[in-house]
């Protein structure tokens, strides 16, 4: 039977370490919290959220410069018109004003990966970089949020189940 815990506690302890995304920061801007949801295999698209802030005293734009797993990635806004989700293509990338912070998050601004050559796997992660006009360029590392998730994976998540 003590055989059983510990091979049974150790199982728990590989998947209590889900994947939980980080912060980084190049120059005046600060980049929180990089998510993904997981999709089903065979899917050829993904989103990628975050929360961006503009720390500095003049704008910045933000344009996606690449995510390993597909072939192209492209900054998107959705809005609602009369009930009806309209997504666009923003192929200019997106203005981050002086003192604004901009919530990438689902029906809203988010950045679209397309062609996806490589499955998006709950509490995994996937790199990226990221490229602001005047800070510069970032790697990040989406932390991958079940599918249909609508927030990024919290610490101790795996699969959309807590393990205590």
């Amino acid at each position: 039977m003590r055989r059983i815990s510990l091979v049974l506690a150790a199982g728990l302890t590989f998947c209590a370490g889900g994947a939980k995304a980080a912060d980084y920061d190049v120059g005046s801007i600060h980049i929180a919290n990089p998510w993904a949801r997981a999709v089903p295999k065979g899917a050829k698209i993904a989103a990628g959220y975050l929360t961006i802030t503009n720390k500095g005293t003049t704008p910045d734009r933000l344009t996606c410069v690449s995510v390993a797993v597909a072939a192209k990635c492209e900054v998107h806004s959705m809005t609602m018109d009369g009930g009806v989700m309209n997504m666009r293509l923003l192929p200019d990338g997106l203005t981050i004003k002086p003192g604004e912070t901009v919530a990438f998050k689902p029906g809203s601004f988010h950045l679209m990966f397309v062609d996806l050559n490589a499955p998006l796997e709950a509490g995994k992660t996937v790199k990226g970089t990221l490229k602001l006009e005047r800070a510069g360029t970032v790697d990040v590392e989406y932390a991958l949020a079940p599918v249909g998730a609508t927030e990024p994976p919290m610490p101790g998540m795996h699969d959309g189940m807590k393990m205590h």
